[in-house]
């Protein structure tokens, strides 16, 4: 015979309710409240009118009062009795309130007795003097306790957050929880190499100390941002098996002088109570800034802090095994005495990560994704040059969110392509543009992909063309170049120059008129060329550097500067930027008049298709016409609208809106 326990279902782990005694506390606090407010209430009857006992055997002698009640009160002392009931008529009580309740007290006579026995009167026992007290003393109890609870223990509080106001706020990381290895980091293969030495110092010290080498008291990682020097930090504790604190610059800043001294004080206390530890400060410029720079001084409290940093970073004995590393993107402007050496010895630059390295970070992250099978990260990567891990990880994870507003399984091509290019350019726009508009932006990106497809520089091939509003461009004409470019060349800077121009000599060559559609590209052309010839020597004024320093005064390390260039020469460097922004316009010119055709074929492609790749383009440029079909870009579908309610169920529905 089968058990039937066997069918049953398991039943569900339920936590057990606790309830903890501040719930309890509170609650008796609003019972006591409730107690009190019905005791004490003011209702009419509630408070009897005093009478004298007297009174009470008068009137009952002559019949008004009957069947009452007679207590004794012990309180009173011997004899004494307190005789309660109902008036025929109304009276007033002490608070002045009517009401036909009367209350005696005081001691009876045998005569008297028995004239309200006679009248009907019940005696009851006497109280006990304990009950009567307590019910007197418990409800200001809980009146005192609610009082303590809201007031005695706030007030506690408030006293330990100021005494720990000058405590560290550095929030240690939990070793089982969130941790970090070296193989969880990706793209940065030097760092990780320079930085491995503080794991092997952490794991054994003494292979350094025997042969009397010292490790560095405090590293300073450098990088833009989202490069992962944070997650390096982590990594370290990771794979030494440390503990880890973590805090910010800004968390020892505080308005009042002395505060931010005090807690880095109690930080580097608490790393030699945990020894061997890492303690990481993240964004140290925010506290590390140079003294005494920048206009307007310095500023008290944040020196104080600084000179508080360099003193115990000094006083550390580097054999403690508490290692110092800090994070920033801005080393310039941190202070000359913070970068000395004993304090912070090594500095580890985490650089954006080139192609081999937005690989690797592209498979750490997507191990958590599910992909489809013919999805090649390398080509992501190539595609998505300075990205940083950062952005390369909201890369995987938009393509994700596209994949999953779609309803696929898994994430694949044309997804991770649809999130390069809101990652790169901005998202999709589809505005209302009208008939005019779209043919200015045809005619605009047109010139861009003709110019660039005549010049054919293998650095900047073409990779699509769309007239779909993206960000804040109206249209795009989108580059990807086959590998990391470290290099700048003249004649490869000359051809970015005339790609820019492109779409401004098409408006003024097929329209007969110029918008502000360029302003963009004027932009970016002006400030290649200065660099061209201020940074990069690459014009007729030789290899000299004219470039200004644009640093802010504010940040930087002068209030004053003084210029170092003549009027002369300021005007021959004006001369050479128009001499090659000149040169390249008139170049991109010749080409778009030399392939007017080309140019107005590349314009209808666009203006029917609204995105064409590059290879259309080099078609339209060798056979005159499109051979490869081009794919149909179904714009994503609008939410369907909610649901009736099942009681609107019959009544008539509206027409969506069609805009």
């Amino acid at each position: 015979m089968p058990d039937p326990k066997k069918n049953r279902l398991p039943l569900p782990n339920i936590p057990p309710n606790k309830v903890q005694p501040k719930i309890l506390l509170f609650y008796a606090a609003i019972v006591a409240a409730i107690c009190l407010i019905y005791y004490y209430s003011d209702s009419p009857g509630a408070l009897p009118a005093p009478l004298k006992i007297q009174d009470v055997v008068d009137r009952a002698a002559r019949g008004e009062i009957k069947d009452g009640v007679i207590r004794t009160e012990s309180a009173i002392g011997f004899g004494g009795v307190v005789v309660t009931g109902t008036l025929p008529e109304k009276v007033k009580n002490a608070k002045g309130r009517e009401t036909d309740r009367f209350e005696a007290s005081g001691r009876l006579t045998d005569a008297n007795l028995a004239i309200l026995q006679q009248a009907r009167f019940t005696e009851k026992p006497s109280n006990n003097l304990w009950g009567s007290i307590l019910i007197q003393i418990v409800p200001f109890i809980l009146l005192f306790g609610l009082v303590y609870f809201l007031f005695v223990r706030q007030l506690k509080g408030a006293g330990r957050g100021a005494l720990s106001f000058g405590k560290s706020r550095a929030k240690r990381l939990n070793r089982e929880k969130g941790k970090v290895t070296f193989a969880d980091v990706a793209g940065c293969d030097e760092a990780k190499e320079e930085i491995s030495e503080v794991v092997g110092f952490l794991k054994n010290p003494k292979k350094f100390q025997s042969i009397g080498g010292k490790i560095p008291k405090g590293i300073l990682l450098v990088g833009p941002p989202g490069t992962g020097k944070t997650l390096l930090a982590k990594a370290v504790a990771g794979e030494a098996d440390v503990p880890f604190f973590s805090i910010s610059g800004s968390d020892f800043v505080e308005m009042f002088v002395g505060v931010g001294a005090s807690r880095v004080r109690d930080m580097f206390e608490q790393g030699r109570k945990e020894a061997p530890c890492i303690v990481f400060i993240d964004e140290i410029d925010a506290v590390g800034r140079q003294r005494g720079a920048g206009l307007g001084g310095g500023n008290d409290e944040r020196e104080q802090t600084l000179n508080s940093i360099l003193v115990e970073m000094d006083g550390f004995d580097p054999n403690e095994g508490v290692i110092i590393i800090a994070a920033t993107n801005r080393p310039d402007v941190l202070d000359s005495a913070l970068l000395r050496p004993g304090r912070f010895d090594r500095q580890v630059y985490v650089d954006l990560p080139d192609i081999v390295g937005r690989e690797q970070i592209l498979k750490v992250h997507a191990k958590k994704i599910a992909l489809a099978d013919d999805v090649d990260l390398n080509v992501v990567a190539r595609g998505t040059p300075g990205l940083s891990g950062a952005e390369l990880a909201n890369l995987l994870n938009e393509a994700a969110l596209a994949a999953a507003r779609k309803n696929k399984p898994k994430v694949d091509n044309d997804d991770l392509d649809e999130a390069r290019h809101k990652v790169l350019f901005g998202r999709e726009r589809r505005k209302v543009m009208d008939d005019e508009d779209k043919k200015i932006v045809a005619y605009h990106e047109a010139g861009h992909a003709l110019v660039s497809a005549v010049i054919k520089d293998p650095t900047m091939p073409v990779h699509k063309v769309t007239i779909i509003p993206r960000g804040q461009s109206l249209g795009s004409t989108m580059y990807i170049p086959p590998k990391d470019l470290y290099n700048y060349a003249r004649g490869r800077m000359l051809n970015r120059l005339a790609m820019l121009f492109g779409g401004r000599v098409a408006e003024e060559t097929a329209l007969g008129e110029i918008t502000s559609g360029a302003s963009g590209d004027i932009e970016q052309a002006t400030k290649l060329a200065r660099h061209m010839v201020c940074d990069w020597g690459m014009s007729s004024l030789g290899p000299i550097a004219l470039g200004d320093n644009q640093d802010t005064v504010f940040l930087g390390r002068e209030i004053t500067r003084s210029t170092n260039l003549s009027p002369e020469t300021t005007r021959q460097v004006d001369i050479e930027i128009r001499a090659l922004i000149d040169a390249q316009y008139r170049r991109a010119k010749d080409i778009i008049v030399t392939h007017r055709e080309a140019l107005e074929k590349i314009a209808a492609a666009l203006l029917e298709y609204e995105t064409i790749d590059g290879k259309h383009v080099a078609e339209i440029l060798e056979f005159g016409e499109i051979k490869t079909p081009v794919p149909q870009i179904v714009p994503p579908p609008l939410p369907p609208p909610p649901a009736p309610a099942e009681n609107d169920s019959a009544a008539p529905r509206e027409s969506p809106n069609p805009a």
